[in-house]
């Protein structure tokens, strides 16, 4: 989970961007923190950069796919 300790330095977001889900391996749209849906990992991507592949970590269930989210970005 991210964590912060000065709330003035950020601000609260309704952008698109945080709802949507990306493929392992596609490239970040955005520089930032994204989260693994399926068990919570956290990683940190610069833009246009891939986002780890489908081999870089694997779930106690197998069944559970790999999806980025978009967490935390800069303006």
């Amino acid at each position: 989970m991210a964590l912060y300790k000065y709330g003035q330095f950020l601000q609260k977001s309704e952008h698109q961007a945080f709802d949507m889900l990306h493929q392992p391996g596609s490239p970040a749209p955005y520089s930032g923190d994204y989260r693994c849906e399926g068990c919570g990992l956290e990683i940190v991507e610069d833009k246009h950069r891939p986002l780890p592949p489908q081999n870089h970590h694997q779930h106690e269930n197998r069944a559970v796919p790999i999806r980025w989210r978009l967490i935390v970005t800069h303006n």
